[in-house]
């Protein structure tokens, strides 16, 4: 199982979580990010459909998987602060 960890940082003047390299919105306040990233850790977890989905990887390469609906990672948020 993956494991998916949410990171509160401050970012571009304000506060952001960040997955990876990638930053989610800029929110006013510490309090506002903590929040948000706390709601997407735990939107991630839920279960869904079986579905087939296509992305685009670093290589800019297109992909097609199935992605079960009961495989999801385990989330968690750390507050850099």
């Amino acid at each position: 199982m993956t494991d998916i960890t949410y990171i509160i940082v401050e970012h571009d003047g304000g506060w952001a979580y960040k997955v990876g390299d990638t930053f989610s919105e800029t929110f006013p306040s510490h309090e506002a990010a903590l929040k948000a990233a706390k709601r997407a850790a735990g939107e991630q977890e839920l279960p869904g459909e079986t579905e087939g989905i296509i992305y685009e990887d670093k290589q800019a390469v297109w992909r097609q998987e199935v992605s079960a609906g009961d495989d999801r990672p385990t989330t968690h948020v750390r507050d850099a602060k």
